[in-house]
């Protein structure tokens, strides 16, 4: 036999990736403890779920799925065009905003460019960062977020793209709308700057930055969103960036052709089409919200103020004890400590049953102490 190592044939830039780590499903924690009626506050998924318009659009796709979808998503980008008033050409679609992340780094980066990221932000812009063999520059958070002065300080001739997730995840974070335009201001043509508005549909509206309209300004400037979260379609990977034309064009010449399938296509169109679910999604979410920070503030937690859909709860250095016994009472949270957040614990927002389920295992734990 001959003598194989597939660590000696891997890039370097992979040879140095840990897998992603996704929240723990459900299933995964039913076989271990055996345990039913589990809540999972862990992904920051829809609570709601799928909205029934969504439902009754995809039954009724089922039966042409033999055939492929449409490969440039004329509908689905005519839609998000007239919703947000930009043109299609600004649009690439992508199998999750994850997707058009990776798409924008291997369209705009190679090994001898830079990337700059904050401390405590998604673990995706690191990862494929050294996945295309690139140097990945870490700024130091500012109060658990962004802090822009730095980044933009941070720039040099071989930084290609920076990358600011607002709202932020995991902490939650966020960076108004002046801030935003005074930091792109301050960015040299040669940089793209990467919005990662994955949680946008949270924040208030008179609170968001009209990104897409500052894309004229500054073409170097690209937003990305997902329907993954206030939309409830994580399960079905729906994402999309929205750019300059001339940006989208590179973008669209190295992305699958079929890189969004026939179902996440339609069931993203009727997504946008139901405004009742979306409001209700946001609702149920500031309930939750409140729910959740006045636990916070009666049990002394300290947590981030957050603009998502989950909330960032310091629970001291035993935080991955704490995270086991949860998960032996049926609850699923996430652990942050791979963000260097170690003493914290996110939790995403529920149904007002769920959160209460949190909130009483945590109670449960604390009298067992």
């Amino acid at each position: 036999m001959q003598n194989f190592d597939a660590a000696h044939l891997a890039l370097p830039g992979i040879r140095e990736l840990q897998p992603y780590q996704a929240g723990k499903p459900i299933e995964e924690l039913e076989r271990e403890l055996g345990i039913k009626d589990i809540v999972k506050l862990a992904s920051n998924e829809n609570p709601l779920g799928v909205s029934p318009m969504v439902q009754q659009a995809l039954a009724d796709k089922v039966a042409s799925l033999a055939r492929y979808p449409d490969a440039n998503g004329f509908y689905l980008k005519s839609a998000l065009a007239e919703r947000f008033g930009v043109s299609t050409a600004q649009i690439t679609l992508g199998n999750g905003s994850n997707d058009v992340l990776e798409l924008l780094a291997r369209t705009y980066v190679s090994a001898e460019h830079e990337v700059i990221f904050s401390q405590h932000a998604f673990v995706v812009y690191p990862l494929v960062t050294r996945a295309i063999g690139a140097t990945g520059i870490a700024v130091p958070a500012l109060d658990y977020g962004h802090d822009l002065n730095a980044m933009a300080a941070a720039v040099t001739d071989k930084t290609r793209m920076i990358f600011v997730a607002n709202p932020n995840n995991p902490t939650g974070t966020f960076l108004t709308a002046d801030l935003l335009h005074e930091f792109l201001a301050k960015i040299p043509p040669h940089v793209l700057v990467v919005l990662d508005e994955a949680y946008y549909e949270y924040v208030p509206e008179h609170e968001r930055a009209p990104s897409l309209q500052w894309i004229e300004k500054f073409p170097n400037l690209v937003v990305s969103r997902t329907f993954s979260k206030a939309y409830g379609l994580a399960g079905i990977r729906a994402g999309y960036a929205v750019s300059h034309p001339s940006v989208a064009d590179y973008m669209n010449r190295i992305r699958q052709p079929f890189n969004m399938n026939e179902l996440a296509l339609t069931a993203a169109m009727a997504a946008l089409q139901d405004d009742d679910f979306l409001a209700r999604s946001i609702e149920v979410n500031r309930a939750g919200m409140l729910q959740l920070i006045a636990f916070c503030e009666a049990q002394n937690l300290p947590y981030i103020p957050s603009h998502g859909n989950f909330l960032t709860i310091e629970v001291g250095p035993d935080a991955a004890a704490l995270y086991q016994k949860l998960l032996h009472k049926g609850v699923i949270v996430r652990p942050v400590a791979g963000y260097e957040l170690p003493n914290h614990l996110r939790v995403s927002i529920g149904l007002p049953e769920e959160n209460q389920a949190f909130i009483n295992a945590m109670l449960a734990i604390a009298h067992d102490r």
